[in-house]
């Protein structure tokens, strides 16, 4: 195991390849660039390998991990494997891609993903959470960084349905002025996709001491969470430098239509009286 006390043990790996790059012999610093722009390549190949992707040889990579401040290459291996699961998008790309994937490799990633989610969903949690929107006093929508996106996606389409539905945190707001106002009867859909912000897991322990019912959305590297009314896992990785959230959107038009299905007769009335005003307000 690494030393505690180590620069290894207190670093980021790609923070420790950026701090050694320009004291680096040749060799070593090509390696060291090969790693900066791939660092998810030590994770996937051995010394050799690496060595043969890189240009340089099985001694100079073993030169390299030491300098970093890792005793053997497999420290190295599992430091950058655990530094990529936070969700860092340099950790996806691979040099043997060169300038990208092709579209069909994407489009089939895509399905994999799909596949991969709605395997582990089945169609009576999904109906039971359409039960839970409709049933809820107040709809709360969360999502930081790139869940925002997904969570203001998912309110403007329930809002169709939905009389009492908010998207939290808007610009300047806190989280604990929300989570004070929530209530046993009401719940919350919150989207925690990598790179999860910092404290989600606190914000979630708070909102279930209020008794809310949860429903948790997040990506394919979160532990799945039993203790929860619901959690989604959706598949996000591809070989690409970006993350697919092909299947966050297919999970959330489920939610939309299975909870359009279940307020039945009603979602009808709200939805034409809603075209009749936007007629009447020339918003068509």
């Amino acid at each position: 195991m690494t030393d505690d006390t180590s620069p290894a043990a207190t670093g980021r790996f790609l923070d420790l390849v950026r701090a050694a790059l320009p004291d680096l012999h040749p060799a070593e610093r090509r390696l060291g660039q090969f790693l900066f722009d791939f660092p998810g390549e030590i994770s996937s190949y051995d010394a050799q390998e690496l060595a043969r992707l890189a240009g340089v040889s099985k001694a100079t990579v073993s030169r390299f991990v030491r300098r970093l401040g890792f005793p053997s290459y497999e420290e190295a291996r599992r430091a950058a494997r655990e530094e990529g699961r936070t969700g860092s998008r340099l950790y996806l790309g691979h040099a043997a891609d060169g300038g990208g994937l092709d579209m069909t490799t994407q489009i089939e990633e895509e399905r994999a993903n799909l596949e991969w989610t709605f395997r582990r969903i089945s169609p009576e949690s999904l109906d039971r959470l359409a039960g839970a929107i409709l049933s809820a006093r107040r709809v709360w929508v969360i999502g930081h960084r790139i869940s925002a996106s997904f969570a203001s996606y998912l309110s403007w389409q329930l809002v169709k349905l939905v009389d009492d539905i908010v998207t939290v945190p808007q610009a300047g707001e806190s989280m604990g002025e929300h989570i004070a106002r929530i209530r046993p009867d009401d719940l919350v859909l919150h989207f925690a996709l990598r790179r999860r912000a910092a404290g989600t897991d606190r914000i979630i322990e708070e909102i279930a001491r209020t008794g809310a019912a949860i429903a948790l959305i997040t990506d394919e590297g979160v532990v799945p969470r039993d203790d929860l009314g619901w959690h989604f896992l959706c598949q996000t990785g591809t070989r690409s430098a970006q993350f697919n959230h092909g299947a966050v959107l297919a999970l959330c038009h489920q939610i939309m239509i299975r909870t359009s299905a279940a307020a039945g007769a009603q979602a009808r009335m709200r939805l034409r009286r809603i075209e009749a005003l936007n007629e009447a307000l020339g918003d068509l």
